[in-house]
């Protein structure tokens, strides 16, 4: 690993050795990288300049509102005593109320982190919506956070990295000044321990999860120009990390991810903030044998360079078809995908860091390969760790091995007051800006406007003196245009010349994905470069990765074929009106005939949980067309099939005379007549056997969950009539606009967004043969 460094020991390097020899006994401005910053560093005039999220809003009529509005429930829920407990009571202050579990349990030392990110996402919700609750909650948490540092009195608050955005986003001051006494604190600290004991152990101390302190610091900065902010945030630079990608190593597997990404977010804002395209010299320490200490000085690349080749190096070796990244929190070998798939793949905190990093490089370059990602990232990394539209339910892994399931990984979906994991903290704050990078403008003689992401919104477009709405046509598989419409409307004063910039995403390519970065095409990435792993591949709809229904198949053996189109085709509309639910009353409950192992009579199963798909069927006439079904009178007499919703293309088999039911493929003993119930109940049918007449599908006598449907021949008594009457309903399950059948040859796949799923089981990557 040494040989990627160009070593430099205090023996061989004259009076530069005395720097670093003091470097390890007191702490030296002198030390830290020679920056000529001074304080009004702007911007090249081609670079992009991000929107305000206070002049973007997001139309009711897109899924990113759906999200937004349901993360806004949960930020308002949220009890402003319970979340700041932890800091009264370390102030001393009284504690009215009690402390949230989770990770802000009283016995957690990570308790009191998600304050920090409540903050942020307060204040991007309140700029995002103009919502009185949050601006009322997030002022409430301000005034007392405000009260515990003046009662320690040493400036000392934890939360610290998030206070910015409270300033920056809803124009608090109070935070700003919060923070800045805060960095006093951390300034001390820092030196002092680099005093006692040296530039090393400092260093050491980021090989924790650091969270970020170099991007806040930096933020900091930009507000105060004080250069003390940019001193501190430099020794938050971690060199042995951001030295591997100053000299273009991809050596960062073993390294936990989410410490490391938010140090490039931090150096990419360092460049915008002080244009230092210098090369730069760090200390850098390393152990040897013997545990020696060995002292290094490299040179750091400049910060575009930096995060350029990062991203490329995850993009291209450590990345999912998600966009996220990581495997059990931690980067694994590049190229190693395939073996890294499990229900801990995915950690969501990556992805929101991961994002960030895009859109440094998308405003310094303007390549859609970073607006692509962008898309792909939060379309499938971010919109999908929301359970639906309840409020607080939230997931830390997202797992991607055949046959998982959001709600079974380790943690599982969170609980709104028990769980306030990190990704908890990361989620609330995505949802909360998901107006951002919709829009960027472009300053100079001529302002332009930027479209890289269609979403359903407004912007208030000041410098071109417009206001932007774009709406969106919802996406659905049966038609293969992304539809959207712009309209104008002019704000006052005279009117001003500008450029409208619209992406054209690589899934639009008539000729199939292609990227191209700095005019090169680039390789489309596998996941995996063993041979063994070619066929692995997930398969997209635009911008979206669909996910089949399995528990654990994800074998696709395609035939002789010679596109996609022959074996992938969407699922009309219309066939969701040929969705049934078949029920039977027991006491005061209702069981469901549903789909397992075998075919059961089951509990009624909760929305989302896979039991609902399971308890799901389509109508097929013998004739293969599809049957509606509006009303039960509509369909007696009828002689039909029925498809399990999650597994197209086979069917509800009979097998014999007190045999139970099967799913199969086999017609000719799936073809049931559709009576009015033997109950004699106007609501219920019965299903009587075509090719054995006064055979009837049957449960049990006494109706217990977990009894096998079968077929029955026996003379009808009451026991027996009840057991064979159903309520017939439209179905439980629903397909989403965004479906399709995959069909291979030995069985089929209903596919769909994987940010639709819940709790369902599903398959991401499928091994894909010919």
């Amino acid at each position: 690993m040494l040989s990627s460094y160009q070593l430099r020991s205090p023996a061989n390097e004259g009076p530069e050795a005395s720097k670093f020899q003091a470097a390890e006994e007191k702490f030296d401005n002198k030390m830290l990288r020679n920056t000529n910053a001074t304080g009004d560093f702007k911007l090249p005039g081609d670079f992009l300049k991000e929107v305000s999220l206070h002049d973007v809003r997001l139309l009711p009529n897109s899924m990113h509102w759906r999200a937004q509005q349901t993360n806004l429930e949960y930020l308002v829920m949220l009890d402003v005593d319970r979340l700041v407990w932890s800091f009264r009571k370390t102030a001393g202050l009284p504690t009215p109320g009690t402390p949230y579990g989770g990770w802000e349990d009283q016995k957690m030392e990570l308790r009191g982190h998600f304050l920090g990110h409540y903050l942020s996402a307060t204040a991007m919700a309140w700029a995002s919506t103009r919502n009185e609750t949050v601006k009322q909650k997030m002022d409430a948490v301000m005034s007392v956070l405000s009260e515990c540092q003046k009662k320690i009195g040493t400036g000392y608050l934890s939360a610290f990295p998030r206070l910015l955005d409270q300033y920056t986003l809803a124009n608090n001051g109070q935070a700003l000044n919060i923070t800045i006494w805060m960095a006093d604190y951390f300034n001390t600290r820092v030196q002092n321990l680099i005093a006692r004991s040296s530039l090393e152990r400092h260093y050491q101390t980021l090989n924790d999860e650091s969270g970020g302190m170099n991007d806040a610091l930096y933020k900091l900065y930009g507000i105060t120009k004080d250069p003390k902010h940019l001193k501190l945030a430099e020794l938050f630079d971690k060199p042995c990390f951001l030295g591997l990608l100053a000299v273009k190593e991809d050596n960062i597997a073993g390294l936990h991810a989410n410490t490391h990404i938010p140090l490039v977010c931090g150096v990419q804002n360092r460049y915008e903030l002080t244009g230092d395209e210098q090369s730069m010299a760090l200390p850098f320490f390393f152990w040897a044998s013997f545990k020696k200490v060995l002292q290094a000085q490299f040179m750091f690349g400049n910060c575009q360079a930096m995060g350029t080749f990062f991203m490329d190096i995850i993009n291209s070796s450590h990345s999912y078809a998600t966009g996220g990244t990581s495997h059990q929190e931690f980067w694994t070998d590049p190229k190693r995908i395939a073996t890294a798939l499990s229900a801990e793949t995915e950690e969501s905190c990556t992805t929101y860091n991961m994002l960030k990093v895009s859109r440094y490089l998308f405003k310094w370059t303007k390549q859609v390969t970073y607006a692509d990602y962008y898309e792909r990232a939060l379309t499938n990394g971010v919109l999908g760790i929301q359970r639906g539209t309840e409020p607080g339910v939230m997931i830390y892994m997202l797992p991607l091995s055949p046959g998982s399931s959001k709600a079974k990984s380790y943690h599982g979906w969170g609980d709104a007051f028990d769980s306030f994991w990190c990704c908890y903290g990361t989620g609330i704050e995505s949802f909360a800006k998901l107006g951002d990078s919709i829009y960027f403008e472009q300053e100079g003689k001529g302002p332009g406007v930027y479209i890289i992401q269609y979403i359903s919104s407004t912007f208030d477009w000041k410098a071109g003196q417009i206001v932007i709405h774009q709406n969106v046509d919802p996406v659905v598989s049966w038609d293969q245009n992304l539809r959207m419409a712009l309209t104008f409307t002019s704000n006052k004063g005279p009117g001003v010349s500008s450029v409208l910039n619209l992406r054209i995403p690589f899934w639009a390519n008539p000729n199939g994905g292609k990227a191209t970065l700095n005019k090169d095409n680039l390789q489309i990435p596998s996941p995996d470069d063993r041979p063994q792993y070619a066929s692995l591949q997930a398969i997209f709809y635009g911008p979206y990765l669909l996910a089949g229904y399995s528990q654990h198949d994800h074998e696709i053996k395609t035939g002789p074929v010679k596109s996609l189109s022959e074996w992938i085709t969407p699922i009309p509309a219309s066939y969701n009106a040929g969705l049934v639910t078949f029920s039977q009353k027991s006491g005061n409950s209702s069981l469901v005939l549903m789909k397992n192992q075998s075919v059961t009579i089951e509990p009624w199963p909760a929305a989302g949980t896979g039991g609902d798909a399971n308890a799901t069927f389509r109508l097929i006439g013998n004739d293969q067309r599809p049957i509606n079904f509006t009303t039960v009178k509509n369909v007696i007499s009828k002689q039909v099939m029925f498809e399990p919703f999650d597994f197209p293309g086979k069917l509800l088999m009979q097998q014999g005379n007190n045999d139970s039911l099967v799913i199969a493929n086999n017609p000719g003993n799936s073809v049931f007549q559709v009576n009015a119930g033997l109950d004699g109940k106007p609501d219920t049918v019965s299903l009587e056997s075509v090719s054995r007449k006064g055979c009837f599908v049957f449960s049990d006598v006494n109706l217990k969950a977990g009894a096998a449907l079968k077929l029955n021949c026996q003379q009808p008594d009451d026991g027996f009539k009840q057991a064979a009457s159903f309520v017939m309903q439209k179905g439980i399950s629903q397909y989403h606009p965004i479906s399709f059948l995959a069909k291979g040859s030995n069985r089929n796949y209903l596919l769909a967004p994987l940010l639709s799923f819940r709790d369902e089981s599903y398959s991401v990557y499928f091994n894909i043969t010919n």
